[in-house]
């Protein structure tokens, strides 16, 4: 990993975004951005200093959604700013997880880094000091309706960085000022427009899209390698992944995931599980092993567009209203403009989360009907009733077959879109909202269940390997079933499974296993 900060106020890769959430990477303000953003300041300071003879503008010197049209006097500004925060905790439900809450703090630094936003320097520096020493407010996960942003969950955020509500510091919950006093950091009292600037935009469904989707891109080729496990184990053919048919198709994720098959499997020749029914009088294999670039290859274009509305929106400004200090045409301006409008809205984002739990469910629900194959007498090819070693007195792996299709029936409960919801907030000023962050919440339980259900997948196969033995598959099959082997012995006799689903799972979450199909094959894509 890189030992040189993230900065603010320039691009952010989704890398760069998980290495904060998931490794601590540290976080400051970039030296360009910080002149930018004092810039910006200067224009709501000159507007604040006008006190009650200064025009209205929304969220400096007004209520706020419904009560925009009320006008609040100079003296209670920072009141105002502080009652935002206050009022907008209402957030319910299971703790978001502190790699979710990291994401999101430093997703809600770039927006205001931007310079846009009207805010103090000081408030970036302490939600980069809150990132680098650790205290992570306590962010429940229910609330928000994607619109005017995440609300809720954000107004827990800043909870934190005003000495309120609570955080986890060094591994424990605790009231968020004792956390700020252990870490060494001074809450802030917030002043015009800083309150409304922590709260307007998409950073909770960003966030969760992100780690989300580098984890699905990360199962995709975890599902190609469970497949091509399987197809060994079931004497399947590598003829269906002949760059010949992929070619007269044409879409890009399926010629990928075509080419990993192949890279996997290697010719019939270089496995002498594939040599050995290379002349056997079978014509066709299950659509589940066949179809496998065209079914995996849609999942991963569809992450494809997923990713390049993450990309964009980890960069945006999603706070409202804006300051600007040119105009259209870039030519500075006399006096600074605050344009209220709609960046803080989830549309794009609702879609595409949508798209991803649909897109990453699928990879599930096709391996389960491989991991069917591979227990169904019927189907196996001469594998014992569900891999048993001894069948009846043994029920091998009858049940996590059951496991997996509870998974897969869960999904497509999940896998309802959340965008085509929207209920009237606000007293109808707020007509039209996203649902994103319920599609964001639903998406992050989706990729867990495709995780185990691939991983019960990689098991099984794993155990029809072995019933093929003395018969070696190919080198990156070999690879990946060797892997699995060093940790959890052959299945001799009944035990409990649930610690080995759980062992493979994580393998497909840090990427172990690929790292090792990828050291004997080289790397995937």
């Amino acid at each position: 990993m890189s030992t040189s900060p993230v900065f603010v106020g320039r691009s952010i890769s989704l890398d760069d975004l998980a290495a904060v959430a998931l490794r601590g990477r540290k976080v400051a303000l970039d030296d360009g951005a910080r002149e930018r953003v004092r810039a910006a300041r200067a224009a709501i300071d000159a507007l604040a200093a006008g006190g009650d003879a200064a025009p209205n503008v929304y969220g400096v010197n007004t209520g706020f959604g419904a009560l925009s049209e009320t006008r609040i006097g100079a003296a209670d500004i920072r009141r105002l700013q502080r009652n935002l925060i206050r009022s907008h905790a209402c957030g319910i439900g299971v703790d978001l997880p502190i790699p979710v809450v990291r994401a999101m703090l430093v997703l809600r630094a770039q927006v205001l880094a931007a310079g846009h936003s009207g805010v103090r320097d000081l408030v970036i520096d302490r939600l980069c000091a809150m990132l680098d020493k650790g205290v992570h407010p306590r962010v429940p996960s229910q609330g928000s309706v994607g619109a005017s942003g995440d609300l809720s969950p954000l107004a827990h955020l800043a909870l934190t960085l005003i000495g309120e509500g609570e955080a986890y510091y060094e591994g424990q919950l605790r009231p968020s000022a004792e956390a700020m006093k252990l870490a060494g950091i001074e809450p802030i009292e917030l002043e015009a427009k800083e309150g409304l600037a922590l709260i307007n935009g998409t950073q909770m469904m960003t966030a969760i899209g992100a780690l989300a989707l580098l984890t699905s891109e990360r199962l995709a080729s975890a599902a190609d390698v469970a497949g091509a496990m399987s197809l060994e184990a079931l004497l399947g053919s590598r003829r269906p992944f002949d760059p010949r048919l992929m070619r007269v198709r044409r879409h890009p994720g399926q010629e990928v995931t075509a080419d990993n098959l192949r890279r996997i499997l290697g010719p019939s020749e270089g496995s002498e599980i594939g040599e050995s029914h290379i002349h056997c009088s079978k014509v066709q294999d299950a659509y589940s092993l066949r179809c496998m670039p065209q079914v995996h290859g849609a999942t991963r274009d569809a992450l494809v567009w997923v990713r390049k509305i993450l990309e964009v929106e980890v960069d945006a400004v999603t706070d409202n209203p804006l300051v600007f200090l040119e105009d259209a045409a870039g030519k500075s301006l006399p006096r600074a403009e605050l344009i209220s409008g709609g960046n803080f809205h989830g549309q794009y984002l609702a879609l595409a989360l949508d798209l991803a739990a649909i897109g990453i469910a699928e990879l599930a629900n096709v391996s389960e009907r491989r991991v069917e194959q591979l227990v169904n007498p019927a189907l196996s090819g001469g594998l014992t009733p569900f891999l048993a070693p001894h069948s009846g007195l043994h029920s091998g792996f009858m049940i996590a077959q059951v496991a997996a299709a509870s998974l897969v029936s869960e999904n497509k409960v999940l896998c309802h879109p959340a965008s085509v919801d929207s209920i009237p907030s606000s007293a109808g000023k707020e007509d039209h909202v996203s649902m994103g962050s319920v599609g964001a919440l639903k998406l992050m339980k989706v990729v867990e269940n495709v995780t185990h259900g691939i991983a019960i997948e990689i098991l099984v196969a794993a155990a029809g390997l072995d019933q093929r033995l003395p018969l070696k598959p190919s080198t990156g099959v070999q690879a990946a079933h060797a892997f699995v082997r060093r940790t959890i012995p052959p299945l001799t006799d009944d035990r409990p499974l649930y610690k080995e689903i759980a062992s493979v799972a994580e393998s497909l979450r840090d990427g172990s296993l690929l790292e090792a199909v990828e050291a004997a094959i080289g790397g995937l894509s």
